[in-house]
């Protein structure tokens, strides 16, 4: 027990605003027959997980392939009146599971779950990931993405559906501001 809570003392400051379970990451159900060319663009951020890394507004995510085939992640927003960009790869690491993708935004970090659960490639998206810390806690993310700026309540509900199919506790998702956004 000592153990655990001096490793909970050392990390814990490191996930402030994010979204932290006791136990293992769940296993959700990802998009079957996921097609990467159709998802290459552009995607708004509807709602999320609380993440440190953004905290900003006008929140949008565009893929596109390189020439190596891997995925090149640009991440804009919009935070103190400046817009802020982050560029990541991405990869299919299991070519059995292309919609289980790995994301880094740094060549000194792991790649990271991206899972896409869902999407119908034209209007919605919905995402997750999630680290385990020694299966005795784990920290995740999720996002419900658009291809519009806003979409709809009712597909929001039924995003939202998805990560309750799977016990993803979505209870702290939050909205993202998309309006002003012609800075981006």
């Amino acid at each position: 027990m000592a153990k655990i809570l001096l490793l909970l003392s050392l990390v814990l400051p490191f996930i402030d605003a994010q979204t932290v379970h006791w136990g293992p990451c769940p296993t959700p159900m990802v998009q079957p027959n996921f097609d990467l060319n159709k998802y290459i663009g552009k995607w708004y951020e509807i709602e999320k997980l609380p993440a440190r890394f953004e905290r900003g507004t006008c929140i949008e995510a565009n893929y596109a392939i390189r020439a190596d085939h891997t995925i090149q992640v640009l991440n804009l927003q919009n935070y103190k009146g400046k817009v802020r960009s982050a560029e990541g790869t991405a990869v299919i690491q299991d070519t059995r599971e292309p919609a289980k993708l790995g994301v880094s935004f740094s060549y000194f970090t792991p790649y990271s779950p991206y899972w896409i659960l869902s999407t119908d490639y034209t209007s919605v998206a919905v995402i997750y990931s999630c680290t385990d810390v020694m299966r005795v806690f784990h920290i995740d993310y999720a996002w419900i993405l658009g291809r519009s700026r806003i979409l709809p309540a009712e597909t929001v509900f039924r995003a939202k559906e998805l990560f309750f199919r799977d016990n993803i506790d979505i209870s702290n998702m939050k909205a993202t501001d998309q309006s002003n956004c012609d800075q981006l």
